[in-house]
C-alpha cells in the first residue's frame, strides 16, 4: 500500500470514529452525558492511530512543506469517513438521528462565516491541547474534558459538521463554504499554541 493510500484509509476510518460520536451525541437526551460520550470518536482515534485532520493539523509548524499534501488527503478521507457513517446510521433504525441533526444545521447555517470562525478558533485550540496532552502524559483525561468543552460551548469542529451536514442530508455550496471556514478557523486555532512556544525568548 502506498503512503497515500495509507493515510486516506487512516482518515477514513477516522472520519467514521467522529460519525459514531456525532451518532452518540445525537442520540442521548441529556447534553452533557452526549458530550462527554462523543469522546469516544477521538479516543479511539488517538489509542488506534487513525487520521484526523484536527488533531494532525497543530503540528504543521514542526513539518516540511510536503505535510500539507498529507493534511489535504486527511481532511479528504475525514470527510468520507464521516460520510459513511452517517449513511450506515441513516439506512438503519437509528436513522431519526437527521432530525437533529437537522436542528444542528440549520444553526450553523443561519450564522455568519465570521462567527463560525472564531468558534472554530477555539475548537482547534481545545483539540491540541486534548492531543497534545494525550501524547505527553498518556493519560485520556484531557480527551473527554476538552472535546466536552468545546461541543457544551458550542465551538465548531470542521469532522464533526460533515458528520452533520451527511446526516442531516443538508450538503450544499453554502455548507460547503462554511466547512471550508470551519477548517480554517480549526487551523488557526490548533496552531496558537506550537507558534506561540516557538517564539524567541528575550
Amino acid at each position: 500500500m502506498t503512503k497515500y493510500a495509507r493515510i486516506l484509509l487512516l482518515a477514513v476510518l477516522g472520519g467514521a470514529a467522529i460519525g459514531v460520536g456525532g451518532i452518540v451525541f445525537l442520540s442521548v437526551e441529556y447534553r452533557i452525558a452526549g458530550a462527554l460520550m462523543f469522546t469516544v470518536g477521538l479516543y479511539t482515534i488517538c489509542v488506534h492511530g487513525l487520521n484526523l485532520f484536527t488533531g494532525k493539523v497543530g503540528y504543521l509548524t514542526e513539518q516540511p512543506a510536503a505535510y500539507l499534501i498529507e493534511l489535504a488527503v486527511i481532511w479528504l478521507g475525514n470527510l468520507i469517513g464521516t460520510h459513511l457513517a452517517a449513511l450506515g446510521a441513516l439506512s438503519s433504525r437509528i436513522g431519526g438521528i437527521s432530525s437533529a441533526a437537522q436542528g444542528l444545521c440549520e444553526g450553523k447555517l443561519s450564522d455568519s462565516p465570521g462567527s463560525l470562525f472564531l468558534l472554530a478558533v477555539f475548537c482547534g485550540a481545545l483539540m491540541y491541547i486534548a492531543v497534545e496532552g494525550y501524547k505527553v502524559a498518556g493519560n485520556p483525561l484531557m480527551l473527554f474534558l476538552c472535546v466536552a468543552s468545546f461541543i457544551l460551548c458550542g465551538f465548531e469542529h470542521c469532522i464533526a459538521d460533515m458528520f452533520y451536514f451527511s446526516a442531516a442530508g443538508m450538503w450544499s455550496p453554502a455548507a460547503f463554504f462554511r466547512i471550508l471556514v470551519i477548517t480554517v478557523g480549526n487551523t488557526a486555532g490548533a496552531v496558537l499554541i506550537p507558534l506561540a512556544k516557538r517564539m524567541p525568548q528575550q
